[in-house]
């Protein structure tokens, strides 16, 4: 199958589209070694090119239009999903899905945010961005949760919260301050996975967390490296620069003590063998429900939170 590449995964798409040739082939047994070899170089260059990413190409790798969304996993993962709509107030934010499944034996509420794969899908999901809606369905999936006694797995994918004025108008900062809240308080674990994209309060608003995990090529920040570059240096072409002084990346936060885990990808991202990265994610959801379930034997998800939080960030007193 054919790939897009992104352009630092040019001399990997010189090798696929030789073998892609070789493989077309009515007669390919007669080249099987040299077909072999190309297979061999194509492996040899992946692993050089993905053992030394800069930031700013794992920020790439984190919008790859091929990578796999919320529900590629969701319905990898789960049996017996019940996608759950609207907010019960004013519509139902395609960006945002959610429901109930199980993974394995283990009843669980699921919320992801969702992009599209073409043009058409991406007007429909409004490209991943929330609006008030969104946060306030997220929030009713939750309550339910917390109302049957299930765990919240939390699949974060977005740009953005949606800044358009019929957002703001229904309250998009409220929104996402009263997921904040209600998050922290919530009496039932909740897991979140960075699996692409998690920008500024967008991703926030549906982060707050007892154990946070990051796909290898993910990203997660208070702003975009592009929209931090235009304000610093009114320089969007800047972004590289950016990525690198905000330190983005899952070894970048797990060093801060912000992210728990980080889960590696399939040499190449994870759209190149999404099979392989929904078993390896469906492991780690089941180990870190029972790692969060383990810590707090004394129910008081609150307080673990109130511990969790305070310890981030670096910070002197003064006498």
């Amino acid at each position: 199958m054919a790939h897009y590449f992104l352009d630092f995964e040019k001399p990997i798409e010189e090798l696929e589209e030789q073998i892609l040739k070789l493989q077309s082939i009515e007669d390919a047994q007669d080249h099987s070694t040299e077909l072999a070899d190309l297979i061999e170089r194509r492996d040899n260059k992946l692993r050089e090119i993905y053992s030394n990413l800069s930031r700013w190409q794992r920020v790439q790798l984190a919008r790859h239009p091929e990578r796999p969304f919320s529900m590629d996993y969701i319905e990898a993962i789960t049996i017996e999903f019940v996608e759950l709509h609207g907010d019960r107030r004013f519509a139902d934010d395609k960006a945002l899905v959610g429901g109930i499944g199980k993974i394995d034996n283990r009843s669980v509420v699921l919320i992801g945010q969702q992009k599209g794969r073409n043009t058409k899908e991406n007007l429909y999901r409004n490209f991943g961005m929330m609006r008030p809606e969104g946060y306030r369905k997220a929030l009713r999936l939750m309550k339910l949760a917390e109302k049957f006694n299930l765990p919240v797995v939390v699949l974060v994918d977005t740009p953005g919260a949606y800044p358009g004025i019929g957002a703001e108008e229904r309250g998009q900062g409220e929104a996402i301050a009263r997921n904040l809240m209600e998050m922290a308080k919530l009496n039932v674990p909740i897991l979140a996975i960075v699996i692409g994209e998690g920008a500024s309060g967008g991703a926030l608003g549906i982060a707050i967390c007892d154990r946070l995990v990051m796909l290898e090529n993910t990203w997660f920040s208070v702003i975009s490296p592009e929209g931090c570059a235009s304000i610093l240096w009114h320089d969007a072409t800047k972004a590289p620069d950016a990525a690198d002084a905000m330190k983005v990346t899952p070894a970048d936060l797990k060093e801060m003590g912000i992210c728990d885990r980080i889960v590696d990808e399939p040499t190449g991202g994870a759209h190149r063998e999404q099979d392989t990265m929904a078993t390896v994610l469906k492991s780690v959801i089941l180990e870190e429900l029972d790692l969060i379930e383990k810590n707090n034997q004394n129910g008081s998800f609150l307080e673990s939170r109130i511990q969790r939080y305070e310890k981030m960030g670096v910070y002197q007193e003064k006498e």
